[in-house]
């Protein structure tokens, strides 16, 4: 999604075939059955979404010969049995003969459980069809080996695009080695993100935090500049919807300025509150550290100012995804940087006039120009989203 990730990624490895249907092309019928079962299986993927990291998220079930769905599974959470081990316990011993549907490719390696492809051949299973195959180091075209040496059929590629936008944190991690940027901003009709610099403006409706609500639950992080703390003293919680796993709040605070009494540091059993400063910073500002890491802070050092070494440095902390609420200056800095993968812009029907700040300021943006961009309505609110790149 960022600086062409289409061009990097397929230049990234994996064979050059990896991306063509391999199999039921051939045969409409089987075709058809093949799209309908998988898209079961990136239903039962989807329930995973906001509690894998740093897994992927994976569905899978077991069909018999004359079409039967015996066996359904998701990967629920990191440590725990993946997709097609669910499946194939449900299954049992109809596994036998059958074909196995999975959004990703098998593991053939041993981490913190076993290879899916030992079950899978124990089983019995005679057919394995893969949405699209696994580009971790450890699996990578392996799985799909080891599951052809055994006899298997293996057949990839069959709604590979949905598998890819599934998991686009987990991709751009694999293959960028920084987490998914998702820029979240809200703004006035005239695209201004408040009334004035420095001034606390509330733009949208009850419907659209809901819905920001919702995108929380399901990031792994939620991050701002010292500016907007500073500004709006945000609780930076996932309040109005369930979530499981503790969210994880970002500063990032170059010249260390946040406050040891921001109220962020009242919400710890929500999550951990990771600052991101400069060495310089963390020696001049010692008393000031001492006091943000007594608040319960996490500080992080960083050298340079580079936004994108900060953001890479997230990824050591099993940060996959990143929502980036703002201020202007750290959406230009992640616009200018190339790692703003995806937009959320949240539109009210209000303008502001020109003292304002506005969104990414003399910059070559604008919504038209998002990948699949999606227009929803959200009470009086508009939001518009969309990719910066086409994912692959």
């Amino acid at each position: 999604m960022v600086g062409n990730l289409s061009a990097r990624r397929s230049a990234g490895g994996g064979p050059p075939d990896q991306h063509r249907l391999v199999g039921s092309h051939s045969d409409p019928t089987l075709a058809k059955a093949d799209a309908r079962w998988m898209r079961r299986a990136l239903e039962h993927a989807r329930r995973g979404l906001g509690r894998t990291t740093p897994n992927p998220a994976v569905g899978a079930c077991v069909v018999t010969s004359d079409g039967v769905v015996v066996g359904d599974g998701c990967h629920e959470r990191a440590g725990e049995p993946h997709a097609e081990i669910f499946a194939l316990e449900e299954a049992g011993t109809r596994a036998r003969g059958a074909t196995l549907y999975c959004t990703l490719e098998p593991c053939a390696h041993r981490g913190r459980t076993g290879p899916c492809t030992e079950r899978i051949i124990a089983a019995g299973i005679v057919r394995v069809v893969a949405a699209m195959e696994d580009p971790f180091p450890l699996v990578r075209g392996r799985g799909f080996a080891v599951l052809r040496e055994h006899g298997i059929a293996v057949d990839t590629g069959v709604a590979r695009g949905e598998a890819v936008r599934l998991n686009q944190p987990f991709l751009t991690t694999i293959r960028e080695g920084r987490p998914f940027v998702i820029l979240k901003a809200a703004t006035s009709l005239d695209g201004r993100l408040a009334a004035a610099e420095g001034e606390r403006t509330q733009l949208t409706s009850a419907a659209a935090a809901r819905h920001v609500h919702y995108q929380r639950a399901q990031v792994d992080a939620i991050a701002i500049g010292s500016g907007t703390l500073l500004v709006d003293d945000p609780l930076l919680t996932a309040r109005l919807v369930y979530r499981e796993r503790p969210l994880t709040r970002v500063v990032f605070d170059r010249r260390l300025r946040a406050s040891p009494d921001a109220r962020v540091f009242s919400t710890l059993s929500a999550g951990p509150v990771i600052i991101l400063t400069s060495l310089d910073a963390r020696h001049r500002r010692d008393e000031r550290a001492r006091a943000l890491e007594n608040a319960g802070a996490t500080l992080i050092t960083v050298e340079g100012a580079n936004l994108a070494a900060a953001v890479r440095a997230l990824g050591a902390h099993g940060i996959q995804s990143i929502l980036l609420e703002g201020g202007a200056a750290i959406h230009q800095a992640a616009w200018d940087e190339g790692i703003v993968d995806y937009v959320q812009l949240y539109v009210a029907p209000m303008t502001l006039g020109s003292r304002g700040p506005a969104l990414l300021e003399r910059r070559a943006f604008a919504p038209a120009l998002l990948v699949e961009r999606k227009v929803q309505a959200l009470g009086p609110d508009v939001l518009i989203e969309g990719y910066v790149h086409r994912p692959d």
